[in-house]
């Protein structure tokens, strides 16, 4: 074991170099070693974990708390008002395991299958802009006419958003998700914050047939949610599902488009869509990191002594490009044997919306696919801009090119993959 104390300056591998190659970064520690006391861009000091059994084992290790009280390093991460925090990422064990009870009634199969006709009405009204912005230009950018709305409208459907509001709701999120400022961000946050509060007391009034009147309506014997809670829980919904699944169709559309062998199989077989999701989320899944663990006692990880409240960072990308879990990691891989992964977590934080993201990404990518079989990147994939961060990496513009004709390949209502 090695016991561990804190240098007077911590390296900084979040810096120069690291957006344009970050797999290479997460390799060369990996390398070094398991687990590393590195710095975030704003200075604040965590422990690294990049070793796949090591993030596996310690993302259902009890002794590591998601519970931003049990920090003893004065955790700088972005923090919600106290309204908007007491949901699932945040709380441990039995308060964990009471909530999830309770929302596990609202993310019922039967709620996640019943979305899918409005899931692919999404799809092919957007696939029908895409296609149109081509024909008219030439080029169109995948995330803005396509991956970034599908999950909002998607959400808005969950919770029954009224359409009358969508478009401010839209608006407001955005903002959330890419803020100019501070100031900015909490005016956003504001915002969503009163119209939730506003769209649950409008639920309790009128109940209707949607996940956000389930939630109110849950009851474990004569427990159920608070307020707070329910209003944290449509928060943390609106804010993990709209970016993840965002992120998700941005960077799996780009690694089918430039790995060409692959998509070909894809199009040949669309019945390996299931198997081609589950790879994209190991390869080319846009979270680096799981959310941020804080040790409730002295603990060891891959050797080194961690001290009771530091913050622990798994690392999901150095994790799933580990040579010692996958055989050639770094290549997409539909054949592949092992497609486990940790993408939509692990243990106790398993995410409750993890079918209905996979159900979104299916769809979305089966429709392209089956309606678009001349799509093709409009600029060498060295030049497709990312956004890279400590948290994530993912495609910030794809612009595309595809023939007008490509909505003669549509035939509308068929799911993907039939």
């Amino acid at each position: 074991m090695t016991v561990n104390t804190a240098p007077t300056t911590l390296p900084q591998p979040f810096g120069h170099g690291f957006p344009a190659d970050p797999h290479a970064m997460y390799a060369r520690l990996r390398e070094q070693g398991s687990v590393h006391r590195v710095a975030l861009p704003d200075g604040s000091p965590v422990w690294l974990v990049t070793r796949e059994a090591d993030v596996r084992q310690g993302l259902v290790d009890p002794r590591l708390s998601v519970n931003k009280r049990h920090s003893g390093t004065g955790f700088k991460g972005f923090s919600l008002p106290p309204a908007l925090d007491a949901n699932l990422l945040n709380i441990d064990a039995d308060d964990h395991l009471r909530l999830r009870r309770l929302v596990s009634q609202g993310f019922t199969p039967r709620h996640v299958e019943g979305l899918r006709g409005s899931v692919q009405a999404a799809v092919d009204a957007l696939a029908d802009r895409l296609t149109e912005r081509t024909a008219a230009e030439g080029r169109a950018d995948v995330v803005e006419e396509f991956a970034r709305p599908l999950p909002l409208t998607v959400i808005g459907e969950l919770l029954a958003v009224p359409e009358a509001d969508r478009g401010a709701f839209s608006g407001w999120v955005a903002t959330m998700l890419a803020p100019t400022s501070r100031e900015e961000l909490g005016s956003a946050i504001e915002a969503i914050h009163g119209f939730l509060l506003d769209l649950v007391a409008r639920r309790r009034a009128r109940p209707g047939d949607d996940m956000l009147s389930d939630l109110i309506a849950a009851r474990d014997d004569e427990d159920r949610l608070t307020e707070n809670e329910l209003v944290s829980l449509a928060f943390l919904l609106l804010m993990a599902g709209s970016e993840n699944v965002q992120h998700l169709l941005g960077n799996g559309l780009l690694t089918l488009l430039t790995h060409p062998e692959e998509l070909a199989a894809l199009r040949a077989r669309p019945e390996l869509l299931p198997q081609a999701v589950e790879e994209l989320l190991r390869h080319s899944h846009p979270n680096h990191t799981a959310i941020r663990r804080f040790p409730t006692e002295p603990l060891d990880i891959g050797g080194v002594r961690i001290p009771a409240g530091d913050t622990v960072l798994f690392s999901l990308a150095a994790a799933h490009r580990d040579p010692e879990r996958y055989p050639d990691p770094d290549r997409f891989d539909l054949g592949r044997a092992d497609k486990a992964h940790l993408s939509l977590g692990h243990g106790l934080h398993y995410c409750l919306g993890a079918p209905l993201a996979r159900m979104q990404v299916s769809v979305a990518l089966g429709t392209l696919l089956r309606r678009m079989p001349d799509l093709r990147l409009a600029c060498p994939a060295h030049e497709v801009p990312w956004t890279t961060t400590f948290r994530f990496h993912a495609v910030r513009e794809l612009p595309v090119a595809v023939a007008a004709e490509g909505t003669a390949t549509r035939r509308p209502g068929t799911a993907p993959g039939r």
